[in-house]
């Protein structure tokens, strides 16, 4: 008799089981980011209603010399989130001329996103030194403490926006217990504009966001042999300036049930009934001083677009 090896579980299955029976329901937007996810979501930051990346972009290329300046030489460069590097290469640039050897480390959940991060910086700067890491944060920032000397640890684009405040801070602090003064810390952050910027950002025309945000159901319907019918839910994107955040939901467009086999569980849903996907806050650069503070560190400078629209955020470990 031939024993094969038991297939193991997703470790998010719990999550989502709590999720999906909760109410509201919900799932949680790290799933978002499988490879297929990760591919989706650089196509969206080509679209032309996702302002996000082309105005971080060009705060870099105007500004990459000023933050190395301020942020200080040499250091080792960790980026968490990386995807795919697509506005690294700017800043990595610019430090390879102020400094003789710079190691940088793309820390993502998505090996295949980090392939496509370390073959673009390969051509894009010959001489950086790339060390990919895997690793989801929800299993924390032990990698850290692992890389010697000074480090310059970048969080951009919008991702801390998915946080709400307390979990933002819980994660920044977690980044901070793994450095040592010295250090410092790049964050982006997108502020707060009106709703007719905002809300085409995350529906845009041509539905790429619409697949993206679907995409969380293909993801479990193929790794816990869920049985979603895709095109029975629709992709919502709604500005709450209470909350000072983009909400994203999948809503049913009709009463149905669905069952995942693993773990043996099935959800009713009734037409119009929704699942929340993702948030994405938005800040003022008040919440953004404080947001630091709170989570140990000291703003240095903030690089802002002509139009303020995004900002780049420096600051420094605090004793």
């Amino acid at each position: 008799m031939i024993l094969h090896e038991p297939v193991p579980l997703p470790p998010y299955i719990d999550e989502v089981a709590l999720g999906l029976t909760s109410q509201p329901k919900t799932l949680p937007c790290k799933l978002l980011y499988d490879d297929r996810g990760s591919q989706l979501f650089e196509e969206i930051t080509r679209l032309p209603e996702y302002y996000l990346t082309r105005t971080e972009l060009g705060i870099l290329q105007d500004s990459a010399r000023n933050i190395v300046q301020a942020a200080g030489t040499p250091v080792s460069i960790v980026e968490l989130g990386a995807g795919t590097a697509t506005k690294t290469g700017t800043l990595l640039r610019a430090f390879a001329r102020r400094q003789m050897r710079v190691k940088y480390f793309p820390v993502d959940i998505s090996s295949g996103a980090l392939a496509d991060a370390k073959q673009r910086i390969k051509e894009e700067c010959a001489s950086i030194m790339i060390h990919p890491v895997v690793a989801d944060f929800g299993d924390g920032f032990y990698f850290l403490r692992e890389i010697p000397g000074r480090k310059l640890v970048l969080y951009l684009g919008s991702s801390i926006g998915n946080f709400e405040w307390d979990d933002a801070v819980s994660m920044l602090r977690k980044v901070r217990e793994q450095l040592t003064l010295g250090d410092a810390l790049l964050l982006g952050t997108d502020m707060v504009k009106p709703a007719e910027i905002l809300v085409p950002a995350y529906d845009d025309a041509q539905g790429v966001t619409a697949e993206f945000s679907k995409n969380i159901l293909v993801r479990l319907n193929r790794e816990l042999d869920a049985n979603f019918d895709v095109d029975s839910f629709r992709h919502i994107a709604e500005w709450a300036p209470t909350r000072s955040r983009m909400e994203i939901f999948l809503q049913s467009l009709r009463p149905q049930k669905v069952t995942l086999r693993v773990p043996r569980l099935t959800i009713k849903f009734r037409e119009g009934e929704r699942i929340h996907t993702e948030n994405s806050h938005k800040y003022t650069l008040e919440m953004v001083e404080r947001l630091l503070c709170v989570s140990g560190f000291n703003l240095e400078k903030t690089w802002l677009d002509s139009q303020k629209w995004f900002g780049l955020n420096l600051a420094r470990v605090r004793a």
